[in-house]
């Protein structure tokens, strides 16, 4: 017989009949009339080609064909209602997986608080964290790899996703030698740094991003440092080598021998500024997971980013 044909309602009903003794007990345990209770019965035993009850003046016990299938029923209901209350785990958000994806700055604070929120809510849910670069993070969304990204346009004016959620604006300051000329400033001009050696990640689109910050200065910055990692960058900013922009995420972890300046701007809507975006997969939309997580990363974006 095809697997399929074992209905769990009449395996329920089956299972109660055969505990029970009785098609009129069974039918009061599970809220049927005794006629439904036959019929289901009666269907089982069709699908099955065996008779599963003997019939008495005093009630009904199991055939052997009963008593053979009645061990079978019972674990397949139980696999149902572990099925069940997974499902239901899933929902109220107490089991399961998120995985997630961050840039190396986000990773700094905005992630770890975010998660330290959520795992206090549902320490059921594992995490499991991958850190990349935003044009490497989408392209696993969107392959299923992920549930959800943070992301930012450090590189590019916009985020190429339409279930992008804005977290809010991550300001950028230089980082310079604690002994340089323009430390002790609370701001520095943009334009008095144009004949620093600028240090940057060696990629196309990191020095493009560099060269647009620095044009409305009136310079092209000299790139003569290429380096990506953020601790790498700063070892080199405090040994003097070079100045370097930092998002404002990253101030948490940063060096004493490193001096954080914002620039000195006319007008703020100019101030280099990254936009963080929470990228959401399309499978993962209504994962309950992913909508609970997605609540705490806004709450600590509000507060690191206002």
């Amino acid at each position: 017989m095809r697997p399929e044909a074992l209905d769990p309602v009449l395996l329920r009903t089956f299972a109660s009949v055969a505990e029970l003794g009785s098609f009129t007990a069974a039918a009061t345990a599970l809220g049927y009339t005794q006629s439904a209770v036959s019929r289901q019965v009666r269907a089982l035993e069709e699908a099955c080609g065996v008779e599963l009850f003997a019939r008495g003046a005093r009630g009904v016990r199991p055939t052997p064909a009963g008593e053979y299938l009645l061990p079978h029923a019972r674990a397949l209901l139980e696999r149902y209602a572990d099925t069940a209350r997974a499902l239901d785990a899933l929902r109220q958000v107490d089991a399961g997986t998120l995985r997630l994806g961050a840039f190396s700055t986000a990773n700094a604070v905005l992630v770890p608080r975010a998660l330290h929120r959520f795992g206090g809510r549902h320490p059921g849910v594992e995490i499991r964290l991958r850190e990349g670069l935003t044009e490497g993070l989408l392209p696993a969304l969107d392959a299923g790899e992920l549930d959800l990204a943070v992301v930012s346009t450090h590189k590019t004016r916009r985020i190429a996703s339409a279930e992008a959620v804005a977290l809010g604006d991550d300001p950028l300051l230089v980082a310079l030698p604690r002994g340089h000329r323009l430390a002790r400033r609370r701001t520095v001009p943009l334009a008095e740094l144009a004949d620093e050696a600028w240090i940057v990640a060696d990629d196309e689109a990191a020095v493009a991003a560099l060269h647009a910050r620095c044009a409305p200065a009136g310079f092209v910055p000299r790139t003569p440092l290429r380096v990506g990692e953020w601790t790498s960058k700063l070892g080199l900013v405090a040994a003097g080598f070079g100045v370097t922009f930092v998002p404002s995420l990253a101030v948490g972890g940063l060096r004493d021998d490193v001096a954080l300046r914002p620039l000195a701007v006319a007008d703020a809507r100019v101030q280099p500024r990254r936009t963080v975006y929470a990228a959401v997969a399309r499978h993962a939309r209504r994962a309950p997971a992913v909508t609970a997580f997605l609540d705490d990363l806004r709450a600590v974006a509000a507060e690191l980013l206002g």
